[in-house]
């Protein structure tokens, strides 16, 4: 099937201290997030001078697909658009149909399942095309890559350099994704699926790049909850954990972020500043292994990915759990699948 351009579609980021607080309304709207937890987010933005890194990461992993689509002889321009922050998803899509395109396909910065990860893209998709109009090109979105083998072996390759790091003190492998709250991660998937599809996904990634790496002990735990704390979020916490570590006896940790694919800026807090920071307070050793889309592989993973729609090529996968995605217009992936759960009215911020 032919195909006009890729777009690359992310969560947004600001890029100066003007930028954060309009960017964390973008963020939050319509929850009722209170201004004093939209200041104390804030603070963590300010304190890397108001900038996150995910739209410079995200132009680098662009213009890294670019150089890999070329070098395949994949003839495809491509474009950037974000929910939260500009570029933003409905301009992109403008420009998109002012050059013509007709029929594009979306790559979603995200691995895995669940309405966050997934679904709110195909609704980002719908409101973009909602925004243009008549002339809106056809949109397909790039299925889920949570099993892709190149997304397992670029991070155990990060999890082996982070390793490194360490040395040979006694070391747990702690396997780290964004928190979501119970019911939402219970409403992930279509319903006949038995939902947690995203809690699920996540800890197969882990188990793959665990397997490849021979490690039979390591731990899968959640970062980043916010809201009530009456309303309950996938646990433990990986400043929890880390606690509960250094209570029995573990002399270091190597955390692998599995369920971000660039430094988003929680990564760089929670990681690496909280949780590197309790592990020192401890006497622990801690290392965190580098993202995935600083590797080659990733983007020879997007083109892959593209190639599987215009070409037909073989769908390289690693686990027999459902991959999602390929919807045309943002629709779901099926009849109420990942739908939303209801929003407490002190939910926060996620995936900033």
């Amino acid at each position: 099937m032919n195909y006009d351009a890729l777009l690359w579609l992310s969560f947004g980021g600001p890029e100066g201290p003007d930028d954060v607080m309009p960017f964390l309304e973008n963020v939050t709207r319509g929850r009722g997030v209170p201004p004093e937890r939209l200041a104390e987010v804030a603070e963590h933005y300010h304190h890397f001078d108001g900038v996150s890194p995910i739209n410079r990461l995200n132009r680098e992993a662009i213009a890294a697909v670019e150089r890999e689509l070329a070098e395949q002889g994949v003839e495809l321009p491509v474009y950037f658009g974000n929910r939260n922050w500009h570029p933003m998803v409905e301009d992109t899509v403008k420009r998109m149909a002012a050059d013509g395109v007709k029929r594009a396909l979306v790559f979603a910065t995200s691995a895995y399942g669940g309405y966050s990860a997934c679904r709110q893209y195909d609704e980002d998709i719908l409101r973009a095309r909602a925004a243009v109009g008549e002339k809106a090109p056809q949109l397909v979105k790039l299925r889920q890559f949570f099993d892709h083998p190149l997304f397992v072996e670029a991070n155990a390759d990060a999890v082996r350099a982070a390793y490194e790091q360490v040395g040979d003190r006694d070391t747990r492998l702690v396997f780290v994704a964004h928190s979501v709250p119970t019911a939402a991660d219970a409403a992930s998937g279509p319903p006949e699926e038995g939902g947690h599809r995203y809690s699920r996904q996540v800890a197969e990634a882990s188990r793959l790049v665990a397997e490849q790496l021979g490690v039979e002990t390591y731990d899968v735990v959640w970062q980043s909850r916010s809201g009530s704390p009456h309303v309950p979020w996938l646990e433990p916490d990986i400043v929890d954990h880390i606690e509960a570590l250094h209570g029995d006896g573990v002399r270091a940790v190597v955390c692998c972020p599995i369920g971000f694919v660039s430094d988003h800026l929680e990564v760089i807090w929670d990681l690496d500043n909280e949780a590197a920071e309790k592990a020192e307070e401890l006497g622990m050793g801690f290392a965190r292994s580098a993202t995935p889309n600083s590797d080659t592989r990733f983007a020879q993973l997007v083109v892959e990915l593209v190639r599987e729609q215009t070409e037909g090529a073989a769908v390289r996968k690693l686990s027999t759990l459902t991959t999602g995605g390929d919807t045309a217009n943002g629709a779901p992936c099926a009849t109420r699948c990942c739908e939303p759960a209801r929003r407490p009215a002190t939910a926060g911020a996620q995936n900033a």
